[in-house]
């Protein structure tokens, strides 16, 4: 039986742990409370649950019971400071939800964390943990922080929420262009993590849950074109995912994927989704990248890569963002289109970037670049490079070009 409570436990967490946390700070604006009242729940879940079998609604009790423990916490607070009236409001709040279910507010949720009084850095961060579950430690790895950098930070902010009395609620449309944004941003960060095969997070597939948000935020605002952008950017990209690697776990770049991996749906909605945003007429950068993509994908009617079209919608993008990271990429679909010697030109124009200096894709670019011009230096790029990698199987990819360079008369 307690291994029946542990994996119903297991299986709330991995698919509601987001929602519990924003429906229980819903109220009260007090997100570490939130957070602790559903870790209580969880622990007391699996004493009860090993002794006698999970509910018929493993959700419903742990919303009860974590609940219960927020309005036990307020009732003490309320006593130790003598009947503080925001705390009796809280309790009031709390015990007015009685039994009802939990609606999903997630979505409020990330914009409460996007609100202009919380600091911009941390509003992605703080909605990685919030609502998709990211420990601090994730979150740090993601944006290059220390974990107890990142923790000190996230818990500064979620006490910002409740003394800033940020309210839970969707904004009003004149205030979507200047919230939406890192709203955006925290949801594809998500997916990047989840794309790169980040194991926390209690083995969720964090890719698809970030592709869940981004449907959320489609409905929620259907008159934003970014919003339905950035939905086909990461279906796009989902959609090759079982391509990524061949039968025996070795790396394939985009240009040798076999098309017939790919899924056909996923592709197909994310082509419907593009559409709609280019019909609201604002186009940006979540829009553009979805619109390289497409052209990446049309190879499958084809049987060839639009190089041209790519590398002019980079051209876009980079007037729109400045990105180097961007010219790196522009760089690469200049040498499908001029030649390799081209493709080099451009990236020796980013030479001094100091962002550019552990970029892995920089490297790995430029190495093979060099290799095809056959200039010096191809070797030395795929060490950097290499030293850059952390995946096995595109470290694998990159040792054997690098061994078919040194193999070369």
């Amino acid at each position: 039986m307690s291994q029946d409570a542990q994996r119903a436990a297991e299986r709330v967490a991995r698919e509601s742990y987001g929602r519990l946390v924003a429906f229980l700070a819903s109220g009260t604006r007090d997100v570490p409370a939130a957070e602790d009242a559903l870790a209580d729940a969880f622990a007391a879940a699996l004493r009860v649950w090993a002794k006698d079998g999970p509910p018929a609604n493993p959700e419903g009790w742990l919303v009860v019971a974590a609940r219960r423990r927020l309005i036990d916490a307020a009732r003490r607070r309320r006593v130790e400071t003598e009947g503080d009236p925001a705390l009796r409001l809280i309790v009031e709040e709390l015990e007015a939800l009685g039994e009802a279910p939990a609606p999903d507010r997630r979505l409020q949720l990330m914009f409460a964390c996007a609100h202009p009084a919380i600091e911009e850095s941390l509003r992605a961060p703080l909605m990685l943990q919030t609502i998709l579950g990211l420990d601090a430690g994730a979150v740090a790895s993601a944006f290059l922080v220390k974990p107890a950098t990142m923790g000190q930070r996230l818990a500064r902010a979620k006490a910002r929420i409740r003394q800033a009395g940020v309210p839970f609620r969707l904004p009003s449309p004149e205030l979507w262009p200047e919230r939406i944004g890192p709203v955006l941003d925290a949801i594809y960060a998500a997916f990047a993590q989840g794309w790169l095969g980040a194991s926390e997070l209690r083995a969720r597939d964090l890719a698809e849950e970030a592709i869940w948000l981004g449907r959320v935020l489609v409905e929620g605002a259907p008159s934003e074109p970014e919003a339905a952008g950035l939905l086909a950017l990461m279906l796009y990209a989902h959609a090759r995912r079982a391509a990524r690697r061949d039968p025996a776990g070795r790396y394939v770049p985009l240009s040798e994927q076999d098309v017939g991996f790919w899924d056909h749906a996923a592709i197909d909605e994310a082509e419907r989704r593009l559409g709609e945003a280019a019909a609201l007429g604002r186009p940006g950068r979540f829009q553009i990248e979805a619109a390289i993509q497409s052209a990446h994908a049309a190879r499958r009617h084809s049987g060839t890569t639009d190089w041209p079209a790519i590398a002019a919608l980079y051209e876009g993008l980079l007037a729109l963002t400045g990105s180097p990271v961007v010219a790196v990429n522009r760089a690469v679909a200049l040498a499908q289109v001029h030649g390799p010697e081209a493709g080099l030109a451009a990236l020796r124009a980013l030479d001094g970037h100091a962002v550019l200096t552990d970029f892995q894709a920089y490297w790995a670019a430029r190495a093979d670049l060099e290799a095809r011009a056959g200039v010096a230096g191809a070797g030395e790029s795929y060490r950097r490079a290499l030293g850059l990698e952390t995946d096995p199987a595109a470290r694998a990819f990159l040792n054997e070009r690098l061994n078919a360079l040194t193999r070369e008369p």
